[in-house]
Order: structure tokens, then C-alpha cells, then sequence
């Protein structure tokens, strides 16, 4: 399959040299991902120049549990997989689900229409319907519903979803449109209902839900698609007040509700109101986070901020893609070159261009999941999963890249450098684990992070953004392995329970 990992069935087994000179044999695994063509391929782990580097592993000392690495269920990637053979959808399906491909475990859907559905809709289309007795999905029946279904059988370890609304339905605003506007007062239990309902109608489906975001870019996006607006205490307020107790009240109460669902520029007044009381602290789980203030900056300190002010609870980025551009159509090069722009590059205002500059696809995923396992941040959840040659379909022509992208006329798959560098995470480091601290020698251009999976192992990512192969030693429990990163690469070093 053309997806699958270039595995090398040779076991490698390094000599390393302990602090004590005694002999013992450290058994790791090495993926690698570069520009030079390797595709999460296995590597042997030599060096042909002097390590200058030490990076050392600490297991005693530990951050957060990982919630899960994942992508998005959208309508646009359910009628894309409708359109192709069904040797080509189950492949995709079992490249992002199954434990040989990306064994993806978070992952996200939208309730009610989005940009990037075919066209508009909602589950409670019959205006005043207060009690939500037309509610129905039957808009999800022919595409979203089966693309969720046959992922859960094509994963072993499962997977969790959370659901997102970008709007409620339009005559419960105040403009009566899709798009901008406010929920009506009036509407704010019927709204919270609305949640309650969604949550059965899937389990009667065959999936259940494990949590939900209160909306979609509550800031707005420029009145272009959905989109609903909240300020952080109008939303703090729908939570406490509605849909909380509705939750609770259903036998609900273990659903995991996320505020916020936006920019990471503005977490600061976001968690502060989130959690200005004991009520709202109880019914927010956690915060929800995007990446497209900026194509670089991954904004430390607001993660930081974040997590002082609320420890326990879920730091998660539940949105990010390469936006405002058509995908180029297997052209590995492109993804690996400092061409791609987003939005900010054309339209943000004048003192904030310098967070948008042109960027590399591939080092913008790598640096942002580093960055924010680094700070805290404990899921990261990708966009679309498929897309087409022209970066749709949705009703908005709001043109984005997916991992995978797909032509439905020729009946084609493309697997983008943007797939194996979620799978880097998303294989290696699973639920339950823990981010551990890991330390260099001296300041280094590589960017690492590092995790200890629940079975033991351990997950170490490095990044090389350089025009250069760099050499570094790694050291675990005073075991030293010597290791070297090629040009513009990741690396996944894989270091089972019983090393």
C-alpha cells in the first residue's frame, strides 16, 4: 500500500557505552522524514561527523498526559471518499487509522453545516422549534456517519471525537443568517438542548462522543462562513447557566466541554473569564486553541499563562491547516520550500505581517506540535483529512491543504509530506503518555520533544529545520547512543519498554 511506512525488518542493536564504561546494547528504532525523499522511513542511526550535542532524557521528571494527535471528520473529506474506489477509501481510512498508518486518536467534527461542507445546513431546520422535536442528522447519513464508522473499524486502540458548532441554526440569531450574528437570549436552552440531542442521535448512530467545543472562532472570521459570536463572558455565562446544567442534567455530565476555540493571541482573556468562579470552572474541562494568528510563533508565553492558571485541565489545539492556498498536486518539493503563504500574508493588518510570513508547510507542523507539546498543550488536532487538487470542496471556496489530497475524476490518492509529519506524533506518542524533560548540552537549532508512552517506551521528535545533517548523542539512564538528523528532516527515535 502506498501509505504504509518504509520499514527496514532489520533489528538494530547499538553498542553503547555507559558512565560507568561498562558494555550493554541499547535496542532503538529510528524514523525519518526529510526533504531528500525519506518518508517515514527507517533509518540506521550512525554519524558520519563529531556529535557537538547531548541531549539527555529525564523519566523522573514529568508534564502533562497526552490526550490524543488526530485530524478533523468534515463533510468535504466524506464526499471526497464517497467519489473514489473502495480500495482507495479503505486505504485512506486504515493510512490515518490503523496501527500500521498514522493511528490517529483525537479527532474533531462539526455540528450543523461548516465552510467546509457542500452547502449550508442544520440538524433543527423547522424555525421556533424550542423543543428540538424536528431535530435530526440526516444530513450526516450519507457521508460524515459512514467516514466515522468505517474509521472506528479500522482502528484497534479507538479513537476519541469531539464535536464543534460553527453556528447555530439561523433563526436562532439575531441576524437570521449562517453567517455572524448572536444567539437570541431566548434561544440560549433550546441552544444547550441542541447539544443534549446531538450527543443521542450519534450514539443511536454507533458512535458516542466524548466531548464538545461551545463554538467555532467565537471572534468571528471576517463574516465569510458560519460562524456565531461570543464574547469570553457571554460564553462563560451559556456554559454556567445552560449548557452545563443541561449536560448535567441529561446524565451528560462526563461530556467534556472546551471553551474558547480560537487564536492563541487571546488566551489570556479568554482562561481568565472561563475560570473566573467555582460553577464555570467546574463545567469547562478545557480550552481549545488554533494556530492562525500566526505561521510561526506558536506563542509560549499565552500557553504558559494557560496552564498556570488552570493545571488540570485539557490544553488542546482542536484546528490548524495550510490555508489560502491551492495544494500542489504530487509535489513533494513545494512542501518542503519556503513558498506557501496564508491568510495574514495579504490581509492582516500592517503591524502584524511580520507573523505571516512566507513559510515551509512541512516545518510549520513540525515546529507548532513541538512548540506546543513543549508548553503544555496535550492533543493537536489537524484539519481536513482529504481535500482536492483545487484544496475543497466547500460551498465558500475557502481553498486549504490537507494532509492527503485526492482526484476523484482519475480516481488518485497523493499522500503529502504533511501525513508523515503528523505521523511522527500521532503514531509514536499515544494517549496517556507523559511529556518528559529532556535537556541539551548547549543552545541548538534542532528542536526536540520528548514523551513516555503508557507501555513504557519512549518518543523522542526532533526537528532540523537547517540546510545541513546535524550529529547529537542521546542519553537515557546514562546510556549514550550517537545519532545524526539529515537535512531539513524529523525525526520519530523509538526506544521500547525493555531499553
Amino acid at each position: 500500500m502506498r501509505y504504509r511506512v518504509q520499514l527496514i525488518s532489520l533489528v538494530i542493536s547499538l553498542v553503547i557505552m555507559s558512565c560507568n564504561d561498562s558494555t550493554q546494547e541499547l535496542e532503538i528504532e529510528v524514523y525519518e522524514t526529510s526533504a531528500a525523499g525519506n518518508k517515514l522511513t527507517r533509518v540506521q542511526p550512525n554519524t558520519e561527523q563529531e556529535p557537538d550535542l547531548m541531549l539527555t532524557l529525564n523519566t523522573n521528571k514529568t508534564y502533562q498526559t497526552i490526550t490524543g494527535f488526530g485530524g478533523a471528520f468534515t463533510e468535504a473529506s466524506a464526499h471526497l471518499l464517497n467519489q473514489l474506489s473502495t480500495e482507495n477509501r479503505n486505504e485512506i481510512i486504515k493510512a490515518y487509522f490503523s496501527k500500521e498508518g498514522s493511528n490517529y486518536s483525537l479527532t474533531r467534527t462539526h455540528m450543523n453545516s461548516c465552510d467546509f461542507s457542500v452547502s449550508n445546513y442544520s440538524y433543527a431546520p423547522v424555525e421556533d422549534d424550542v423543543k428540538l422535536e424536528h431535530f435530526n442528522i440526516d444530513e450526516d447519513k450519507d457521508d460524515l456517519i459512514p467516514f466515522i464508522k468505517e474509521a472506528q473499524a479500522a482502528s484497534e486502540d479507538g479513537f476519541r471525537i469531539f464535536a464543534s458548532p460553527w453556528t447555530a441554526p439561523p433563526w436562532m440569531k439575531d441576524n437570521k443568517n449562517y453567517v455572524g450574528g448572536k444567539l437570541l437570549p431566548e434561544y440560549n436552552d433550546t441552544w444547550a438542548l441542541f447539544f443534549s440531542k446531538y450527543v443521542d442521535a450519534y450514539k443511536a448512530e454507533g458512535i458516542d462522543i466524548w466531548g464538545f467545543t461551545v463554538i467555532n472562532e467565537p471572534l468571528g472570521n471576517g463574516n465569510n462562513w458560519e460562524s456565531m459570536h461570543f464574547t469570553p463572558e457571554e460564553m462563560t455565562d451559556f456554559v454556567s447557566n445552560h449548557l452545563g446544567p443541561r449536560l448535567e442534567a441529561d446524565g451528560k455530565g462526563d461530556l467534556v466541554i472546551l471553551g474558547y476555540d480560537q487564536n492563541r493571541a487571546d488566551l489570556k482573556e479568554w482562561v481568565d473569564e472561563m475560570y473566573r468562579d467555582e460553577i464555570s470552572s467546574k463545567y469547562y474541562a478545557g480550552t481549545a486553541i488554533h494556530w492562525y494568528e500566526s505561521t510561526y510563533d506558536y506563542f509560549p508565553e499565552e500557553l504558559q499563562y494557560a496552564h498556570r492558571k488552570v493545571p488540570n485541565k485539557y490544553l488542546i489545539q482542536t484546528e490548524a491547516c495550510v490555508d489560502a492556498e491551492v495544494p500542489k498536486w504530487k509535489d513533494d518539493n513545494w512542501y518542503w520550500s519556503k513558498e506557501a503563504t496564508d491568510w495574514g500574508f495579504d490581509w492582516a493588518p500592517e503591524d502584524k505581517k511580520y507573523l505571516h510570513p512566507k513559510y515551509v508547510p512541512v516545518y510549520r507542523y513540525a515546529r507548532d506540535i513541538i512548540g506546543c507539546l513543549n508548553n503544555w498543550v496535550d492533543g493537536w488536532v489537524d484539519w481536513n483529512m482529504v481535500l482536492d487538487r483545487q484544496g475543497g470542496p466547500n460551498w465558500f471556496k475557502n481553498w486549504c491543504v490537507a494532509p492527503v489530497i485526492v482526484d476523484p475524476d482519475a480516481d488518485e490518492v497523493y499522500y503529502t509530506p504533511l501525513y508523515y509529519t503528523m505521523t511522527h506524533f500521532s503514531k509514536f506518542i499515544r494517549p496517556g503518555a507523559q511529556v518528559i524533560d529532556i535537556s541539551t548540552s548547549k543552545e541548538s537549532s534542532l528542536m526536540i520533544t520528548a514523551v513516555q508512552n503508557p507501555d513504557g517506551s519512549i518518543a523522542v521528535v526532533v526537528f532540523n529545520d537547517n540546510e545541513n545533517k546535524k550529529a547529537f548523542q542521546l542519553s537515557l539512564n546514562g546510556q549514550i547512543v550517537s545519532l545524526e538528523i539529515d537535512a531539513k528532516a524529523i525525526q520519530t527515535i523509538n526506544i521500547p519498554k525493555s531499553s
